[in-house]
């Protein structure tokens, strides 16, 4: 989804790209690095539950169709994500994303509600932003997918993911097993994984 602020050119539409459900895991549950590369990169980030469907959604009630928030490990395989001008292979290996701990209802955070987020790796921070620095707003991302595909209930939004990545370190910085990765958004809570190396 569409960037917060990686030092990338700011594009007139939101990046779009799609994940499996077999490339997400839960709250505690292991993050795999796949035998394939070594670089397995954090991206921590908001998820936006849809709620209430619909499609053609205008901005100014975008608010509405939301069920409520979450926290989301984008993790992403770089060298696989380069490959292409298609980002699917690099954010599609088996377990690689993670969601949780919970759901915090919209009703407990108003519309357009400043949050910040922060991402921790084995306890030292690597990444902080707020909401109010994205590019495309929460908002303007429901409304935005809503023009080409119905949104339904369930379907998750995640709303891009702010620098420091460790790509973009220098030198570059990669998830190896043995490590512990947090996202914290400050008004749901953490979600904590560990990595592991895929067997």
């Amino acid at each position: 989804m569409p960037s917060m602020s990686t030092n990338r050119e700011t594009t007139e539409n939101p990046v779009i790209f799609m994940r499996v459900p077999a490339s997400q895991v839960g709250a505690g549950q292991p993050m795999l690095r796949p035998r394939e590369s070594a670089q397995f990169d954090y991206e921590g980030e908001i998820a936006v539950i849809i709620g209430r469907g619909g499609r053609r959604i205008a901005e100014a009630d975008a608010w509405n169709h939301i069920a409520g928030y979450s926290c989301y490990n984008d993790g992403s395989v770089r060298d696989w994500q380069r490959h292409t001008g298609q980002w699917g292979p690099g954010k599609n290996f088996y377990r690689t994303g993670a969601f949780g701990p919970w759901m915090v209802t919209s009703d407990e955070i108003e519309p357009d509600a400043r949050m910040t987020l922060v991402t921790r790796l084995n306890g030292q921070e690597v990444q902080r932003a707020t909401t109010d620095m994205l590019i495309h707003g929460i908002a303007r991302q429901i409304a935005y997918l809503s023009i080409f595909t119905p949104l339904v209930p369930g379907d998750v939004i995640v709303t891009g993911t702010p620098g420091g990545v460790g790509a973009r370190r220098n030198p570059p910085l990669f998830m190896k097993a043995g490590d512990v990765v947090e996202v914290e958004v400050d008004r749901v809570g953490v979600l904590l994984n560990p990595i592991a190396d895929e067997a």
